[in-house]
């Protein structure tokens, strides 16, 4: 439930900020990143950070790992791994199903400001231990407004 909750809150914001990049269907390379510049000109302002991940309903694993590389705009850059539920123990998907694919969004960062104006660059990256993973559709990226002050 606490997955659940990681994916349902807060996405109801406006947005700042949002993109979608497909990825390999068929295999997502670790080297294939999903690249989100996002220009930056108010660092007072509160966001949340949100990714969102869309699978197919065949996708073999109940979460996915990812890489996200943040550039800030004086080339200094930050590293997380971040896990993903996608499904609970049964294998019910926790995302809005449509179809054949399922779309799961969860927090990256709450809120959370940007430390300088500038242009910021967001490269995700598979992170599992496959080589390259297979049933992921597209990755996404979205900044929204904070009602924090």
């Amino acid at each position: 439930m606490i997955a659940a909750a990681m994916m349902m809150a807060g996405c109801d914001g406006s947005v700042y900020y949002a993109h979608e990049h497909d990825v390999d269907e068929h295999g997502w390379d670790p080297a294939d990143s999903a690249c989100f510049d996002v220009e930056v000109d108010d660092t007072n302002t509160v966001f949340h950070f949100l990714v969102g991940v869309r699978n197919s309903v065949s996708y073999p694993y109940s979460n996915t790992f990812l890489f996200i590389n943040t550039t800030f705009p004086d080339g200094s850059v930050a590293y997380d791994t971040m896990e993903y539920p996608l499904a609970d123990p049964a294998g019910k998907w926790y995302g809005k199903r449509t179809g054949r694919y399922v779309d799961t969004r969860y927090y990256f960062r709450r809120n959370a400001r940007f430390p300088m104006a500038g242009t910021y660059h967001f490269a995700i990256t598979n992170g599992m231990r496959d080589s390259a993973i297979c049933g992921l559709k597209n990755i996404g990226f979205r900044v929204e407004y904070s009602n924090t002050k």
